[in-house]
Formats: structure tokens, sequence, C-alpha cells
């Protein structure tokens, strides 16, 4: 049987990864680009928020990871543009890099202990009570997705919409592409920097090792949101990025509930995406078939 605390757990941690499963669904999804900067990117967000944490600015902390995450980006989508490097390989080249980034932040420490640290949370223990982990959490995962909804109906947003359905026409209409890409990229990192820096705050760690199969979460939380939710309109799929990241976290709590080893957890990530990609298709060539 589950209970309360694993409830409340699931539904925190789900809240915290939904951002990395928004800043998939707008690169991903939107501009129809495979950005593998997703795991040093993340880890990226847990060194610099940590740090400044521990420098006393747990608050300053989250907009601090964000631009770090959006210059990282930035990275990617230079390589990309003007260099002419596939989007996959441009973001495993800033992957890498990334990678020494962190340990400079870190104080080229393989870890951050932040527990003597105030955090985000601990600052709204007073006032929330037993839901001092989960209000912020939903609370920034929701202003994430109010934001997304409502950029993506802009004048840029829709250009960035418009450049993931056909670039060509987006050049013809005069639009630069490479600007919209690296907007988005940059917008992209920046929430999957601020899902690290909300994670490193809620566990009072950061890791090295923080972001490791970071994309694979991601990914199954975006395409488990997409199986709930019906296709639709644009705060539908922002919902459903949210809430498949939360089904994820609850199937993780099961997993663990039947004591499989925590080692196999990313070994079930894997299967989920691929069950999750695979049986549509599979529905429909059976159908086909019939």
């Amino acid at each position: 049987m589950i209970s309360t605390a694993v409830i409340m757990s699931a539904l925190e941690l789900g809240c915290v990864y939904a951002l990395v499963a928004l800043a998939l669904f707008l690169s991903f999804r939107v501009l129809n680009i495979a950005d593998m900067t997703t795991d040093g990117t993340f880890t990226l967000g847990c060194a610099v928020s940590a740090t400044v944490a521990v420098a006393g600015h747990p608050i300053l902390a989250l907009p601090a990871a964000m631009l770090a995450g959006a210059a990282a980006g930035s990275v990617t989508a230079l390589l990309q543009t003007r260099f002419r490097i596939p989007s996959i390989l441009a973001g495993i080249i800033t992957n890498t890099g990334l990678y020494t980034v962190n340990l400079a932040v870190m104080g080229f420490s393989s870890n951050v202990n932040m527990l003597k640290t105030d955090t985000i949370f601990s600052l709204m223990k007073p006032v929330l009570g037993t839901s001092y982990k989960l209000v912020p959490a939903f609370v920034i995962t929701l202003m994430a997705g109010l934001f997304l909804i409502f950029f993506l109906k802009t004048r840029l947003g829709l250009s960035i919409r418009a450049t993931g359905d056909n670039a060509d026409m987006v050049r013809a209409s005069s639009i630069n592409t490479a600007f919209t890409v690296t907007i988005g990229l940059c917008m992209s990192n920046a929430l999957t920097a601020l899902s690290g820096a909300v994670l490193a705050q809620y566990q009072k760690t950061a890791d090295i090792n923080l972001g490791t199969g970071m994309v694979i979460i991601g990914l199954a939380s975006l395409i488990i949101g997409e199986t709930i939710m019906p296709k639709g309109k644009m705060w539908m799929k922002v919902v459903g990025a949210i809430l498949g990241s939360v089904v994820y976290r609850f199937i993780i709590a099961i997993a663990l509930r039947l004591d499989l080893p925590s080692e196999c957890l990313k070994l079930i990530s894997a299967v989920i995406v691929a069950l999750a990609i695979g049986l549509p298709a599979m529905k429909a060539a059976k159908k086909g078939g019939n």
C-alpha cells in the first residue's frame, strides 16, 4: 500500500521534473529539435542553485540558474545555426563541455552539501507547514506552464512554432530562423536549469551526476502526458506534459514499493518511453492489418 508520504513525494517530484517535460515539449515538439543539452543543463541548474544558495541567496539562485541554462542553450543554438552542426551533435558537444563547467561552478567538487543552508522550501516551512515542499514546487511549475502557454501565442511564439513546422516557409516569410531557434533553445534550457535548481534545493544537495538520463525522464513524462491528454489546444499539451511528469513519478514510486532495485529505474524509464512510443504505432498497424 502506498502511504501518504509516498504520494506527497511523487507529487512534489512530479512538479519539479515537469519543468523538464515542458522544456522538451518546447524543443522536441514545438521546435522539432532533439536537444541533447538537457542532461548537462539540468546539472548546471543544480550546481548554480546550490552554489548561490550556499552563498546565502536561495531565491536569487533560481533566476541565476535559468540564466546559466539559457547561456548553455545559446551555445547549442550557435553551433547549430552558425556552424551548421546537426542539432543532435550540437547538443552532445555542449553537454560534454558542460561537465567541466559544472565541476567549475561547484568549485571542482563532485557535490555540494546544503544541509545547513536555507532554501526556498525551508523559508516557506513556517508558513506552509507540511505542504512546504509541494506548494512552492507546484507554484513554480504552474507559473512556468502559464508563461509558456502565453508566450507561444505571441508573435515571437508563433514564429517559433512555425519554424518547427516548416523552416523553409518561415525563411520565405523573411523571418530569421536562426533567431527563433536560438530563443527557443534558450527558453527550453532555462526551464531545464530551473528544474535542476529546484531539485537541488529540494534535496539539499547538488551532484555532478544528477542530470544523467534526464532526457529519458523528460521524454517519458512528455509522452505519457500526450497519451493522457487528447490532442487539442496548446494549454492542453502543456497540462499534459505536467500531468505526465506526475504520473511518471507515481510509476517510479510503485516500482520502488515493489522492492525493485533503484539501479533499475533508468531501465524502467527506457521501457516506459519505448512502450509509450511503440504501442500507438502497433495498434495502428494492427487495425490496418484487420
